[in-house]
């Protein structure tokens, strides 16, 4: 990700966001662009996406893929979540058609310009969203799942999930599937990227 200097307004990153060719993450007054994908990542969004639209077909929930913006307004963060389930009714920004603010459950795909900011920062800001209650961060380049729950009392458990025929029960939706599942087609001879941080 390659971040930008001065401070803009939502207003000045709502108009570069809808002239600009390339998604970009708004980060309280930053503009950031967001980092290109490679296969496997898609291959890994893909896959969790088409389990929770086989799972959720005939519930009352939304799946949303990377090119839905999330407005998080207690960190000042416009944001594409790799993927994102909503509870309907949605409920929307207001004064916006294209931006959602209640997801229930988010996943993404790391790799390893992003695995820390995803992990840390934009963690910590999605868990100031009410209605989160449960995310996935999955590794690209080997079999590992971070799998993050809310428990009744408001924290959050971690259980890591190394094993390709360990089952993944999610708890904020009707959905399970096999990690193997979540890896299927995946090519572990994919160069990797160097590795680098977000600014």
């Amino acid at each position: 990700m390659v971040q930008t200097k001065r401070k803009y307004t939502v207003e000045e990153y709502l108009e570069a966001e809808a002239q600009s060719d390339e998604k970009q993450e708004y980060i309280d007054g930053e503009i950031v662009l967001m980092s290109c994908e490679f296969p496997n990542h898609n291959k890994i969004t893909g896959n969790l996406h088409t389990e929770l639209n086989v799972a959720l077909r005939s519930s009352p929930y939304g799946i949303f893929v990377a090119a839905q913006r999330l407005w998080i307004p207690k960190k000042r963060i416009y944001t594409y979540p790799g993927i994102m389930v909503v509870a309907q009714p949605l409920q929307l920004q207001p004064g916006r058609r294209d931006t959602i603010t209640n997801p229930c459950f988010i996943a993404e795909v790391s790799s390893k310009s992003t695995h820390s900011y995803d992990k840390d920062e934009k963690f910590t800001a999605y868990r100031t969203i009410p209605e989160f209650q449960e995310y996935l961060l999955i590794d690209q380049y080997t079999i590992h799942v971070e799998h993050y729950v809310k428990s009744d009392d408001r924290r959050w458990i971690l259980v890591n999930h190394d094993d390709e025929n360990t089952e993944i029960s999610l708890s904020s939706v009707p959905c399970q599937f096999v990690v193997s599942d979540l890896y299927n087609k995946v090519d572990w001879t994919e160069p990797q990227e160097e590795a680098s941080e977000p600014t």
